[in-house]
C-alpha cells in the first residue's frame, strides 16, 4: 500500500492510507469534540458546561443512539419528538460543596444541555423507545415497516417443456 505523509504539530508522521481519517486527524489536531471545543470558547464562566456526546448507528431495524450520562437523573431527562426532529435536554446537577473544601482539580463538568439531531424520512416517530440504564441513554428510533428491506427467496429456474430427442 503507498504510504502518505501526515502532517502534525510535532513533525511529519507516516501512515498507511486504508488508516487515514481526515475526521480522526482533525480531532487530534484540535484536541478535542467540536461541540466540546466550542463551548469551551462561548462560555461566560471557568466551570466547564456539560455537553454529552452521542452515537448514532443504523440497522436494519432502526436507529439507535447512545449517550454516556453518569450522575443524571431520569427525571432530569426529557426526550421529544417534533416533525423530522428529535431532541433530548437534561442536566447534571453539580454536587455540594463547603467553604472548608479545597480543589486542587476541578474538571468534571455540570450544568443544562440540549442536543438536536434531524431525523430521516423512513423512520417513524411513534415507535421511539428511551431507556436510562447504569448511566447510559439509549434511544431506539424503529424504521417504518414499508422501508425495511425485504428478503426476496430465489427458486428454481423455468423448466423447459422441450424435451431433448
Amino acid at each position: 500500500m503507498a504510504q502518505l505523509p501526515v502532517h502534525h504539530r510535532g513533525g511529519l508522521g507516516l501512515t498507511r492510507r486504508s488508516e487515514w481519517d481526515p475526521f480522526e486527524r482533525m480531532q487530534e489536531l484540535l484536541g478535542g469534540e467540536p461541540v466540546e471545543l466550542l463551548s469551551r470558547l462561548f462560555r461566560p464562566s471557568q466551570i466547564p458546561t456539560f455537553v454529552p456526546a452521542f452515537e448514532v448507528k443504523e440497522t436494519n431495524d432502526g436507529f439507535v443512539f447512545k449517550a454516556d450520562l453518569p450522575g443524571v437523573n431520569e427525571e432530569d431527562l426529557d426526550v421529544s419528538v417534533t416533525g423530522d426532529r428529535i431532541t433530548i435536554n437534561g442536566k447534571r446537577e453539580s454536587e455540594q460543596h463547603q467553604e472548608s473544601d479545597r480543589y486542587y482539580a476541578y474538571e468534571r463538568s455540570y450544568g443544562s444541555f440540549n442536543r438536536s439531531f434531524t431525523l430521516p424520512e423512513d423512520v417513524n416517530a411513534d415507535g421511539v423507545q428511551a431507556s436510562l440504564k447504569d448511566g447510559v441513554l439509549s434511544l431506539m428510533l424503529p424504521k417504518k415497516p414499508e422501508v425495511k428491506a425485504k428478503r426476496i427467496p430465489i427458486g428454481p429456474g423455468e423448466k423447459s417443456s422441450k424435451a431433448k430427442a
